[in-house]
């Protein structure tokens, strides 16, 4: 018998990636099909539905620009090219997301859910998750670095870093 559900496809895929960074603290980010595999597997709406690799790629990401634009979406960041964690304020966004929805509204998730909203406010949003290995630096101490890297260098470690990613993407 199917699961009939009224769960938005982004609503979905906060589920998961919640679920996933709940599960694994020690991780700071997860892959795209992680979190697809993840709303698959808690089988909200049902299983697999269309939108869901949509939703967790480009509609529920931060740092793109919302297309349709009606999609602002911001319950994502992306931390690198494939890799995805639950959007922080502070976070960096498309100015054209700015007042999207960053978690699912409490009455649109079934109950069992809940607790992950009242997770994310009292601990994850606040920093309570594993942070990234430049939060909390001072934007003095990382300017001392700017210009220490020849452009050419970065060029290059931007492609290999481009071509790293695909390969693994592929591997996926």
């Amino acid at each position: 018998m199917p699961i009939a559900t009224e769960i938005k496809v982004a609503d979905e895929i906060w589920v998961a990636a919640a679920l996933l960074h709940r599960e694994h603290p020690e991780r700071p980010d997860f892959s795209v099909n992680e979190i697809v595999q993840r709303a698959i597997t808690e089988n909200l709406a049902g299983g697999y539905r269309q939108g869901l690799q949509m939703h967790a790629s480009h509609h529920c990401v931060a740092q793109k620009a919302p297309n349709p634009v009606s999609t602002r979406h911001r319950m994502l960041t992306e931390t690198t090219r494939g890799r995805r964690r639950l959007f922080r304020p502070g976070d960096p966004f498309d100015p054209a997301r700015k007042g999207g929805k960053v978690t699912p509204d409490r009455d649109a998730l079934p109950p069992k859910y809940l607790k992950l909203l009242d997770w994310y406010q009292d601990e994850y949003a606040k920093g309570g998750s594993r942070p990234g290995p430049l939060q909390g630096t001072s934007s003095t101490i990382l300017l001392k670095f700017a210009g220490s890297i020849e452009a050419e260098d970065v060029r290059r470690m931007e492609r290999v870093i481009e071509e790293e990613c695909e390969q693994i993407d592929e591997e996926s």
